[in-house]
């Protein structure tokens, strides 16, 4: 008789490290390297077994090979398959270069299709290079209606960079994905999707919308302050999200914060 394993399926996203060419380069007064470096601390500890990692934009800040190379290794530490994809501040070519060179289908760049376990995860581009909104090319919904007729019969989770659904954080909303109805119109035709998570906002949220749990997950470096009006920093600490995934289609999920991070706010150098 076959044994099923009963250990649900452990996810650990990691997102918004904006790291620099340089181990030096700060956002808003913080090194992004050393907060980096405490999350990943942080995961080591927390995490015993990891399936899947996924990377979910502005893993740079200014777009350079080499901080796309510490990235990976800094993930090396961790013996999970990592996949990642594009924030407003990332490009598409150096990522694929660190990530081995190979076609972007084939890589583990978005937009991709993960199969682990009785789960699918859907990784989808929503950035366009050198602007800051969210935006999906034609393309990229296309990619996504054929994944989501793939995964029929599989639980899902779609994983983009930008917020689908407004924040209620003014200055953020103006940065939401323009298309989000579009992507919406997709995800309403099926009945499958359990989760949509997101970074760039830099802050965690939770809300329900269809009956689809809808995540959004702390930045490793600068929190931004929910619910603000202008450009806010939040004092509250780095951090990362984990879930547990189970064959049923249930799933738990938690955000883990480091200690001890405090910088003064230098609003001259945010370059957000």
């Amino acid at each position: 008789m076959t044994q099923i394993d009963p250990r649900p399926l452990r996810v650990v996203q990691i997102t918004d490290c904006h790291l620099f060419a340089g181990t030096d380069g700060r956002l808003l007064g913080l090194n992004t390297e050393d907060s980096l470096r405490l999350v990943l601390d942080r995961v080591t500890c927390e995490q015993s077994h990891i399936d899947v990692i996924l990377a979910t934009g502005d893993l740079s800040q200014d777009g350079s090979m080499s901080s796309y190379r510490r990235f990976q290794q800094h993930l090396a530490r961790f013996k999970a398959p990592s996949y990642w994809l594009q924030g407003n501040h990332d490009l598409t070519e150096p990522m694929v270069n660190a990530l081995g060179g190979h076609g972007r289908r084939d890589s583990h760049l978005s937009p991709c299709l993960i199969a682990v376990g009785d789960w699918r995860i859907i990784m989808l581009n929503s950035s366009v290079e050198h602007e800051v909104p969210g935006y999906f090319m034609p393309d990229e919904l296309e990619f996504l209606r054929d994944a989501l007729v793939k995964t029929r019969g599989h639980h899902t989770m779609v994983c983009l960079h930008h917020h689908p659904v407004p924040m209620g954080c003014d200055w953020l909303d103006n940065q939401v994905v323009r298309n989000a109805g579009e992507f919406w119109a997709i995800m309403d035709a099926v009945d499958h999707v359990k989760v949509v998570l997101w970074g760039h906002v830099h802050q965690n949220s939770e809300q329900v919308r269809n009956g689809v749990h809808l995540f959004s997950s702390p930045s490793t470096c600068v929190q931004f302050k929910p619910l603000s009006k202008d450009f806010a920093v939040d004092d509250i600490a780095p951090g990362y999200r984990w879930f547990d995934l189970y064959p049923d289609g249930r799933f738990e999920t938690a955000v883990s914060r480091v200690e001890g991070v405090a910088f003064d706010v230098d609003m001259s150098v945010k370059g957000y």
